[in-house]
């Protein structure tokens, strides 16, 4: 993806936004949906689907307009006003602000007397993942304690899908999945997530209706077709991650090992200079300042032209 810069003569590679580089190709025309009608509310042919490839029932599906939806019709559905709900400290914004606006606060998790709990597994923007074995003994000890369980699954497409819980979560799980990454279709807006039938009915009814719009919809059920052709784009985001790895250690570079298409890097000076710096380069990365880390942007990883160029363009900037 390129985005254009106030030059207009000039593109802008973008490295800040965590896209599938190598998406399966879908044969998808958007002429062939109807938008003489509404599209149906309960979205069974949709579900259905997606439980075909997450086996599961689709009556443990909810959808909605891309994740951010998902998560904010979550926590108005399971929060009351003044709850707390336990973060990691380096995460996702949104879910603070989803907290908020259902009228919940947001505490860490050393505090003893919160009722439900977020992790971001793959982490964004560490990249970090938690196994399945030590996931499911969170759930489980969250279970004990009467807490649900938030989980985002947004990356676990481009890291390693034999991790995820769907299949095989405890009942207070509740799982966000999306397909803007992994098809690289930001533009398209759809989000599901998994839980318990009971609390995904309420949330149906949180939901907007007609919430997917028909070419969404239309466009989601034929990539749920192509979803196994994602484990070749995690083959070659492993090979383009692990060049990038040896490029930031020829250059002297901190980075964390990531699990799935982005990569934390440290940077020499803060990083709001260093993302300006390499702005003059036309290249844009993801300024990590709003997650809490001051020194560090995230970089996606992109296809080798693309990532020669950042590279060259960082080695620039440490001249």
């Amino acid at each position: 993806m390129q985005i254009k810069n106030k030059n207009p003569s000039k593109d802008l590679l973008d490295f800040s936004a965590s896209l599938n580089p190598y998406p399966p190709e879908i044969d998808w025309d958007p002429s062939s949906v109807s938008i003489a009608e509404y599209p149906d509310d309960s979205y069974y042919e949709l579900k259905e689907s997606i439980a075909r490839n997450f086996r599961c029932d689709p009556d443990e599906i909810c959808v909605g307009n891309g994740s951010i939806e998902i998560i904010r019709a979550y926590f108005h559905t399971v929060l009351n006003p003044g709850e707390k709900v336990a973060l990691n400290k380096h995460t996702f914004g949104e879910y603070q602000l989803s907290v908020t606006l259902a009228g919940g606060s947001c505490v860490d998790l050393n505090s003893p007397d919160y009722s439900a709990r977020v992790i971001c597994n793959p982490n964004n923007p560490t990249g970090s993942l938690i196994r399945k074995n030590e996931m499911l003994e969170i759930a489980g000890e969250e279970y004990e304690k009467g807490r649900l369980l938030f989980i985002d699954e947004a990356f676990m497409d481009l890291s390693d899908t034999d991790e995820t819980l769907i299949g095989c979560r405890k009942p207070e799980a509740f799982i966000s999945r999306s397909i803007t990454k992994s098809f690289a279709v930001p533009g398209i807006r759809f989000g599901f997530g998994v839980g318990e039938p009971e609390l995904i009915e309420k949330i149906e009814i949180v939901r907007t209706p007609w919430t997917v719009n028909s070419f969404a919809e239309a466009y989601c059920i034929e990539a749920m077709k192509h979803y196994g052709e994602l484990e070749d784009s995690r083959v070659k985001i492993i090979s383009e991650k692990k060049w990038l790895y040896d490029k930031f250690e020829d250059l002297g570079l901190e980075y964390l090992l990531s699990s799935t298409n982005y990569i934390l890097l440290k940077c020499p000076v803060p990083a709001s200079e260093f993302t300006a710096s390499l702005l003059n380069h036309d290249i844009f990365v993801r300024d990590c300042t709003s997650f809490g880390l001051p020194d560090c942007v995230r970089i996606a990883v992109r296809k080798r032209d693309e990532n020669q160029l950042l590279v060259e363009a960082i080695e620039s900037c440490l001249l």
